[in-house]
């Protein structure tokens, strides 16, 4: 097993730049690694926090009094258009590659932050693909067997920005690696507005590196690409996730209000709209801020530590901003990032 650490601040090993120290730190290289680790941990009675890359994560300020275990496993292996990475490998990495290949599928999820382990658990998706579409299955550690499983897709449970993995079998697996189902020699399916607009008059000759620079360029834009030293990018990303509603709430929502809500299809029944749109007009506009925490100058989604920002500062703000949209819209926003080391419920 790799060198056990103590004490390990973890604001260094996330995004937002925040939280206190893991009780026990583990960095786990190999799968052994996490076998080891998770032996140490029941033999010490401690819990468990898998992390990958920080990304989407908000530590409370004391910390974790558990064993943070990292999954750092790297490694790819392409089988035709099928690919298996280990969840340890940076997700943009396994984007561009694919994209290298002429293999097409995950182009619209570019410049996400993370790591590939972290795919499959929020089902990640953005700019009209979802990882749900092309994921064909993920060796995991099961916590309860005590062995390593291949779950399929249809075992993972997958529904927007939700799986197993984070629902009902939250703390039961342990992603190892992934395999991906790619698309090759296919022109880019894009369907988001601001994709189709660039594309406007050229929507046969665009490739996938056209469509990857294009939404790392949306992404950054907005703030919602990792660049050092650009304060916009202290954050987990979105903060709150677009609001699912039956069709008939959506009817009661305009119904209430002067201007065209957004609305885009969720399924037979569903409309999704836009969570940016109802924070802005509660009055949380970009830049938005209450000390040292604020919503970012680039993207309403994105609530950014500012500089000095404690987690209780970045739950103080999203609390208030939650209150707000309920308040003036009747709609309750669900936060995206996972909550490590708070003694509530966000």
């Amino acid at each position: 097993m790799n060198a056990l650490q103590e004490n390990l601040r973890l604001s260094a090993w996330t995004t937002f730049g925040v939280g206190g120290p893991a009780r026990y730190f583990l960095n786990a290289a190999t799968e052994q690694d996490v076998v080891d680790g998770l032996d140490f941990a029941k033999r010490k009675g401690l819990p468990v926090f898998v992390l990958g890359g920080g990304s989407n994560l908000l530590v409370a300020d004391r910390g974790f009094r558990g064993l943070v275990l990292r999954v750092g496993l790297r490694g790819t292996i392409w089988e035709g258009a099928q690919l298996r990475a280990a969840a340890g490998e940076d997700w943009d990495d396994v984007v561009a590659a694919c994209v290298a290949r002429g293999m097409g599928g995950v182009e619209c999820l570019s410049g996400i932050p993370g790591l590939a382990g972290g795919t499959p658990v929020q089902n990640v998706g953005a700019y009209g693909q979802e990882i749900a579409e092309v994921l064909v299955g993920v060796r995991a550690l099961d916590r309860q067997a005590e062995s390593i499983v291949e779950l399929s897709r249809q075992d993972c449970g997958f529904s927007y920005r939700s799986s197993i993995f984070n629902t009902t079998a939250r703390e039961r697996y342990v992603v190892l690696s992934i395999t991906y189902q790619l698309r090759e020699g296919t022109v880019p399916d894009v369907k988001y507005p601001d994709l189709l607009r660039r594309f406007e008059g050229r929507e046969a000759s665009r490739t996938l590196q056209d469509v990857r620079e294009a939404v790392r360029d949306i992404r950054a834009g907005k703030g919602m690409l990792i660049v050092e030293g650009d304060p916009d990018c202290r954050s987990a990303g979105s903060f709150f996730k677009n609001p699912i509603l039956e069709e008939a709430e959506y009817a009661r929502l305009q119904s209430n209000t002067p201007e065209p809500v957004p609305r885009y299809p969720a399924g037979t029944g569903k409309v999704k709209t836009s969570a940016a749109w109802l924070i802005e007009r509660a009055g949380f506009k970009k830049g938005f801020s209450i000390g040292a925490a604020g919503v970012s100058t680039r993207h309403t989604l994105a609530l950014v530590n500012r500089g000095g920002a404690k987690a209780e500062d970045i739950i103080h703000l999203a609390r208030k901003i939650r209150r707000g949209v309920e308040d003036v819209f009747g709609v309750r926003l669900l936060p995206e990032p996972v909550f490590v080391g708070f003694d509530e419920e966000f």
